[in-house]
C-alpha cells in the first residue's frame, strides 16, 4: 500500500509571520525601504503630527510661553484580508517528487508540501501588494486605499499637473516636481522622488539620448539601472504606481501598517483527501494591510492628463 501524505497543517500568529512577511513585505516598495513598516497593529494607529511656530524670542529675565504648537493626526488603519483558494495535488507531482530525490535545481524550493503550496502564491501575492500600495481603492474587492487614493482626495498635498511623459520630455516634468517641494524637506536624506515604471523608462531613455547620442557620461544606450538621481534627489522604482505619475516625500513620511506579528494572521493548508475523498487542497491566509502617511503638505503628487 502507497504511503499517504497528508498536508493539513495550521499556522496561526507568530508562526504565520515567515509567510505573512513573504506575502506583503515583498512588495519591492516595502523591500527597497520605500516606506516605514509599522507592525503589530491590533486595529488602528495614530499618526501625530506636531507643528510649531513662534519658537524663539528675544530673551527676559521671565518665562513667556509665546510659542504655538499645533497637534494633529492621520490614522493608519489596516483592513482585513483573506486569500482562498483550491488546488489539485496533481498539479505538482512533478515539483514534489523532484524536491524528494533532491535535484540541486530546486534547493530554492520548501522542503514539505505545506511551505511548497504556500511559497508558490506568496509572490503573487506580494505583486498584488505592490499594486495596491500605490493604486488600491477601498471600493475594489481585496484593495485597500493607496497612496495615490488617499494623496489625491487630500487637498494639503502639492498637486502638480503635467503630461504622460516621454524621453523628450521627462526632465522637465521632473523638475517641475522638484521645485514644488516644500524647503522643510528638501534636501533630507530620505527625500525620495517615487516614479512610475513609464516615467522611469523615460528617464533612463533621456540620459541615453544626451549630449547628442552620446549619452550620460559618454555611456550611450548603457546607462545603469541602479542609483539614479535628479537633481540631487535619488529615483525610487516604484512598480506599483500608475503609469506616468510621480510622487516626491519622504520614506519616513509614509507608512505600511499590518498586524504582522498579531493572532489575527492565519495560514491554513487543508488536505481534502479525508473528508470529500478528492485530490484537492484548500489554501487559506488572512492578514491585514493598509498605507498612510503624517504629513500632506510635504508629499507633491504628480498626476497626467
Amino acid at each position: 500500500m502507497p504511503t499517504t501524505t497528508n498536508v493539513t497543517t495550521t499556522y496561526a500568529g507568530e508562526h504565520a509571520l515567515p509567510y505573512i512577511q513573504a506575502s506583503l513585505l515583498n512588495a519591492s516598495t516595502i523591500r527597497n525601504g520605500g516606506v516605514t513598516v509599522k507592525p503589530n497593529i491590533k486595529y488602528k494607529q495614530v499618526l501625530k503630527k506636531v507643528a510649531m511656530s513662534d519658537l524663539i524670542k528675544d530673551g527676559t529675565c521671565d518665562f513667556t510661553p509665546t510659542a504655538t504648537i499645533d497637534l494633529t493626526e492621520n490614522i493608519l488603519q489596516p483592513e482585513e484580508f483573506q486569500v482562498n483558494f483550491t488546488l489539485c495535488k496533481s498539479d505538482f507531482k512533478d515539483d514534489w517528487e523532484a524536491i524528494s530525490m533532491g535535484l540541486s535545481a530546486h534547493d530554492n524550493l520548501p522542503p514539505n508540501l505545506a511551505s511548497f503550496i504556500i511559497a508558490k502564491t506568496v509572490g503573487e501575492i506580494a505583486s498584488a501588494n505592490e499594486v495596491i500600495i500605490w493604486s488600491g481603492a477601498t471600493g475594489t474587492a481585496g484593495e485597500y486605499d493607496g497612496f495615490e487614493t488617499l494623496m489625491t482626495a487630500d487637498a494639503t498635498v502639492i498637486d502638480v499637473v503635467g503630461i504622460a511623459p516621454d524621453s523628450a520630455t521627462i526632465q522637465a516634468e521632473m523638475r517641475k516636481v522638484i521645485n514644488a517641494v516644500p524647503s522643510t524637506v528638501y534636501g533630507k536624506e530620505d527625500l525620495y522622488l517615487y516614479v512610475s515604471s513609464s516615467v522611469w523608462r523615460a528617464y533612463v531613455s533621456s540620459l541615453a539620448l544626451a549630449n547628442n547620442g552620446a549619452g550620460f557620461l559618454n555611456k550611450s544606450s548603457n546607462q545603469g539601472f541602479t542609483g539614479l538621481e535628479f537633481e540631487g534627489i535619488k529615483i525610487f522604482l516604484a512598480e506599483g504606481m500608475t503609469s506616468g505619475w510621480m510622487v516626491c516625500a519622504q520614506s519616513s513620511n509614509l507608512f505600511f501598517g499590518t498586524s504582522l506579528l498579531s493572532d489575527m494572521n492565519e495560514v491554513k493548508v487543508l488536505d481534502m483527501a479525508d473528508l470529500d475523498g478528492s485530490k484537492n487542497v484548500r489554501f487559506v491566509m488572512r492578514y491585514t494591510a493598509g498605507v498612510q502617511y503624517a504629513y500632506g503638505s510635504e508629499i507633491v503628487l504628480y498626476t497626467p492628463v
